[in-house]
Formats: C-alpha cells, structure tokens, sequence
C-alpha cells in the first residue's frame, strides 16, 4: 500500500458513493412529496409520455360528459313537453267525443267547442317552450352530442315535430267542434295525432336511453383510465418509505466512510 497526501482514493470512492445514496434520497423523497414515481420527462421519458397522452383522454372524456347531460336534459325536457302534448290530446278526444253527440244543445256544443279550441291552441306554447340550451326537439331540432374522446363520434337523438297541423300532430288551428261533422273529423284527426305522437315519444325515451347508455360508458372508461394512469406513474409509498428509511442509513454510514477516509492521510505522519 502506497501513501501519498496527494491523492486519496478511499476518500474520492467515498464521494461516489455519498453522491449516489444523495441522488437516491432525492429521488426517493420527490417520489413520496409528489406520490408520483413518474412526475416528469426525466424520470421516465417513455413513461411520462403515454400518461400525458391518457391524461388528455381523460380531460376529452370529460368534455363527452358534458356534451352528453347536455343532450340528456335536451331530451328529458322534450319527453315532458311530449307526454304533456298527448295527455292533451286525450282530454281533446273526451271533448270531440262528446260534441259527436247528435242529440247535443247548441249551448253545449259551443261550449264544448271553446274548451276543444283552448286546449288545441296551448299544444303549440308547450311545443315552443320545450326548449333547453337552444334546441328544440319537438319543434324539429335534432339532440347530438359527442361520443369519444377525440369529438370524432356522435351519438343522435332524431327531431320530432309536435307543432299544430304537422305530420305527426294532424290536429290542425282550424280543427273545430263548431258541428257534428267537425267533431267527427276531430276525432279521427285526434286519434291519428295520439298514435303519431305515441311513436315520436317512444324513438324521444330510445334516444334518451342511448344517451344515458353511452354517459355510463364514459364514465367508466374515465374511471378506468385514471387508474391506468395512477398504474403508470404513482409510487408505492409502502416501498418508498422503507427506501427513504434505508438511503438514509445509507448517507449516514458514507459521511462516515467518507470522515475516515479523510483521516487516513493523517497517518503518513506516524512515518516520520
């Protein structure tokens, strides 16, 4: 063994060795302050890159979300205005029925009559004010939202058209029970207009159900992701913990590698 006060070898394996368990202690406690294992690029390039990417996933997936109770309540507000729109229509047909009686006074059919015509001119102020956010799906609008993360998908909902007078409600504003005739008529135009809109009710409730089918989907996708993401990047802090505690008995027993390697120049000295 050489001695030299020039150079000391033990005390620069020391140092190295000092360095490593510092830069592992400071791993260790980023990883446990961030709960992350992977918090940036330089942890882990590849890594860091596919989570940043599901991230975004998660952030489009929650944009569908909105899109989608968007259209939900679209919907649900046309159901009402359309399940209001046929209970009408039913108390029209009881009052058509009944103006059809041929033994009926002229007092009573023209009372008949200005209830029929109140009843049938509120069916276009429902029709007007089942609108939510702008669309209106009993006045012809269709419901869309979209469907993936990317806005490349879309999930629709057909427009209905309930108004006065349409292919669906053929009661028409000059629908009357002014005669026995009218009312007949009135009949037949009430019940092809209950049938019609029975239909458009039933595609509005499919339409909301595959709304609703496709927000439980993206809800779990979301979920799904976020845990593949936590997989990907979070640290286990059980095994961080027992790392810390171990790097630090590591930095404590180099400082003292490093203080005795740093006494043995001392000795040359004793040569002498």
């Amino acid at each position: 063994m050489a001695f030299s006060v020039n150079t000391n070898p033990g005390s620069g394996l020391a140092i190295r060795n000092l360095n490593q368990t510092n830069q592992a202690l400071n791993s260790t406690q980023n990883n446990i302050s961030t709960g992350k294992k992977v918090s940036s690029a330089k942890d882990n390039a590849a890594i860091f890159n596919i989570a940043q990417g599901l991230i975004g996933d998660v952030g489009g997936l929650k944009a569908v979300t909105s899109s989608l109770d968007r259209a939900i309540s679209t919907t649900d507000v046309a159901l009402a205005g359309g399940q209001e729109v046929s209970d009408l229509l039913i108390t029209l047909k009881e009052k058509a029925v009944a103006a059809s009686d041929p033994g009926l006074d002229d007092a009573s059919r023209q009372a008949l009559n200005e209830e029929f015509i109140s009843i049938r001119d509120s069916i276009d102020d429902i029709v007007s004010g089942a609108s939510f956010n702008g669309t209106n799906a009993l006045a012809g609008d269709g419901v869309s939202a979209i469907a993936n993360a990317d806005g490349s998908e879309t999930v629709s909902v057909a427009a209905q058209d309930l108004s006065l007078g349409g292919s669906t409600v053929t009661v028409s504003s000059a629908t009357d029970l002014s005669s026995q005739a009218n009312a007949k008529a009135a009949v037949a135009a009430v019940e092809t207009s209950l049938h019609n809109v029975g239909s458009s009710l039933s595609q509005l409730g499919s339409g909301a159900s595959n709304l609703e089918a496709q927000r439980t989907f993206t809800s779990k996708l979301s979920d799904a992701i976020e845990v593949g993401v936590g997989n990907l990047v979070d640290a286990d802090l059980g095994r961080e913990s027992a790392s810390l505690a171990a790097n630090q008995v590591k930095q404590q027993l180099g400082l003292q590698a490093l203080s005795i390697s740093n006494k043995s120049a001392s000795s040359v000295l004793s040569l002498f």
